[in-house]
């Protein structure tokens, strides 16, 4: 029987464990199908406090994760593929087949960003090939950039990009937006913000990082090589919450529902959720360790109010 387990890593899951462990919950971590988050699959983190000469995204994780080991906390490998939350002690199945039982649950599965399905994508992620312009966008100044989307995210993070770049096109296969009236005017009206409209990205060149890329338009078949040498996905991310559909409350995408606010409580008592799988707003490093944080902190507290 364990006091507490955590179900997924990345800043949000290590900072749970980390305040759970120093708070003798002798918590179990279990790291999900990518062991530390969507960090991993990054190259130098810049705006993490402590680090001002910036550190690689797998060290800060692997740094994470050794300082919650540090108190005890303790680490499987595997996924959570079905959960019994309808009564206490909670049921989780790993891998399908191992079963454990839980006094309450962290839920830091995170959120995945969503990439337009165009060849070599993600070998190239970190080198020229992002889905977060906030985290990334620094590393492109006077750079030829492209962003593709036509929601609200596709807006913003141009808008956010012409701060860096030389100039900022945004590509979308058609040519009608999803954002809204105010966002794409806001974009319009941005000199540095171009336009590429029924069009697709087909090709990305370059062997190590991204150096251009080819674009056909979908109207007339056309194809063009340009010398764009950053590419941002704007197109959403998915939470990872597929295994509890039907248990805990979610949005129509499927964010988990916090409904306290500034709380890491469900709607079921004893689980708790923080990070991406939560936070469609920020998506951030260090707001996903802040809500693990917190996390942690209710977890302790509601376990010493219901001990038995």
């Amino acid at each position: 029987m364990e006091k507490v387990i955590i179900i997924g890593s990345g800043p949000a899951g290590y900072t749970a464990a980390l305040y759970a462990s120093r708070a003798n919950l002798s918590p179990l971590l279990i790291d999900g199908s990518q062991p530390g988050g969507q960090l991993t699959t990054t190259t130098e983190v810049e705006n993490f406090p402590g680090f001002p000469e910036g550190i690689m995204g797998p060290q800060l994780m692997e740094n994470m994760k050794q300082q919650a080991a540090r108190f005890g906390t303790r680490y499987k490998n595997g996924m959570v593929t079905k959960v019994d939350f309808s009564k206490r002690p909670f049921k989780l199945w790993v891998d399908e087949t191992e079963l454990i039982e839980t006094e309450s649950v962290i839920i830091a599965t995170g959120a995945s960003a969503k990439y337009g399905g165009v060849p070599r994508e993600h070998e190239l992620i970190g080198r020229g090939v992002s889905a977060c312009a906030t985290c990334d966008g620094f590393f492109f100044k006077n750079q030829e950039i492209a962003v593709v989307g036509g929601g609200d995210s596709a807006m913003e993070e141009a808008n956010f990009l012409t701060k860096f770049g030389k100039s900022v096109t945004i590509i979308h296969r058609r040519e009608e937006f999803k954002a809204s009236k105010i966002m794409l005017e806001r974009a319009k009206a941005n000199p540095k913000i171009h336009w590429m409209m029924n069009s697709v990205i087909t090709e990305l060149e370059g062997k190590d990082t991204l150096t251009g890329m080819k674009v056909k338009n979908v109207k007339t078949n056309e194809e063009k090589q340009y010398p764009f040498t950053g590419l941002f996905f704007a197109i959403g991310h998915t939470p990872n919450t597929g295994i509890f559909k039907g248990i805990l409350d979610m949005d129509e995408v499927g964010y988990l529902k916090l409904p306290v606010p500034n709380r890491t409580i469900t709607n079921i008592p004893g689980v708790f959720a923080a990070g991406d799988v939560a936070d469609h707003y920020y998506r951030q490093a260090i707001s996903a360790a802040g809500m693990g944080c917190q996390a942690a902190i209710e977890a302790e507290r509601w376990l010493s109010e219901h001990e038995k």
